[in-house]
């Protein structure tokens, strides 16, 4: 007579451990497809505008300096050597070598810009040249591959291995979020921090704290760079799907999308202290790069420029309103004054 509804009851009880074994096991790794990149650019054709100076080879990523008005660039000749060439307004050149491998560059305030490395970052003195070591405590094997700073100061670095972690003040880690394939870029505005994931195409806001995604958007069919600029804005560029994607990041939305053909990868914004600026893009299968307005709601193409082959990296100098396009086959380092006329 009690035979049926304890095999029940052992069922149910079954079912139920069952399911709890299985909400303890971790989270899948998340579902990614191959990374877009950047194409392979065709020799040049024609004089690229402006001057052209010389750059390394294996440069990957440039900022300028608003307090020395220096170009900053980031190269690579192997995984463990890495270089900065600092390039003045005149055009000297210095460079500075980095102990290790470095694979992100950040502008790091007035006068100082930020590199990532294994196990920590390192921030470089723009006017003196000076190099000091940070390391993140008890992450000394972490492949940190992005970073930025927060309004409030604090430090935002992701990883290799898809973490994300906010720093405390003293530089121990505060908070950390793992649900990236891979932290391939970091941009804040405020104290809101953005991370682009390549492997996953997509764009994701953090809450304050970084203990969590506040929105999760996918970015296009292959988003591999992104910047902030400087009216609150998001930019994206879809390299697969060859689109410029615009995101508001109070709260995370899609404003504005706008085809860009010949793999857009080369990014950079322009307009700080204005109302209104440019946002940059480079056309990599064509050596080319075009400045959009964005005021109107739909960019639309204010300028265009022949540029030196591979335009892998943009940067853009506010107060001489000079676009640099940097080579990423030490095709030289392009600059371009009153680019945005």
């Amino acid at each position: 007579m009690l035979f049926q509804p304890l095999r029940h009851g052992l069922v149910t009880l079954a079912i139920l451990l069952v399911a709890a074994c299985s909400s303890s096991k971790p989270d899948a790794p998340p579902p990614t497809i191959a990374p877009a990149r950047a194409a392979d650019s065709p020799p040049v054709i024609g004089a690229p505008a402006g001057t052209v100076r010389p750059s390394p080879a294996g440069a990957f990523a440039a900022v300028v300096d608003p307090a020395t008005r220096a170009l900053v660039v980031l190269s690579t000749a192997s995984p463990d050597r890495a270089m900065l060439t600092i390039t003045e307004p005149s055009g000297a050149q210095t460079a500075v070598p980095l102990s290790g491998g470095a694979t992100a560059l950040s502008a790091d305030g007035p006068g100082r810009v930020a590199v990532t490395m294994r196990g920590g970052y390192a921030t470089v003195d723009v006017a003196t040249r000076a190099v000091s070591q940070v390391p993140v405590t008890g992450h000394e094997d972490a492949e940190f591959t992005a970073l930025a700073r927060r309004s409030d100061g604090r430090i935002v670095l992701g990883d290799a291995g898809g973490t994300v972690y906010t720093l405390a003040p003293d530089n121990t880690v505060a908070a950390s979020l793992k649900i990236f394939a891979r932290v391939d870029g970091i941009a804040t505005l405020g104290d809101i921090a953005v991370v682009l994931d390549r492997g996953q195409t997509s764009v994701t806001s953090l809450n304050t704290d970084g203990t969590s995604a506040d929105l999760a958007l996918r970015a296009g069919d292959g988003a591999t760079t992104m910047t902030a600029d400087p009216i609150g804005r998001v930019l994206v560029t879809d390299t697969r799907g060859g689109e410029l994607l615009v995101y508001g990041v109070d709260p995370l939305m899609l404003r504005q999308r706008y085809p860009v053909p010949d793999a857009p990868y080369g990014l950079a914004a322009s307009g700080d202290g204005k109302k209104s600026g440019l946002a940059w893009v480079a056309q990599t299968a064509t050596n080319t790069v075009v400045g959009y307005d964005l005021a109107t709601g739909i960019p639309v193409e204010k300028v265009r420029y022949r540029t030196v082959q591979q335009p892998n990296s943009l940067a853009f100098d506010d107060a001489s309103d000079t676009l640099y396009v940097v080579s990423g086959t030490g095709g030289g380092v392009q600059m371009i004054p009153g680019a945005s006329r």
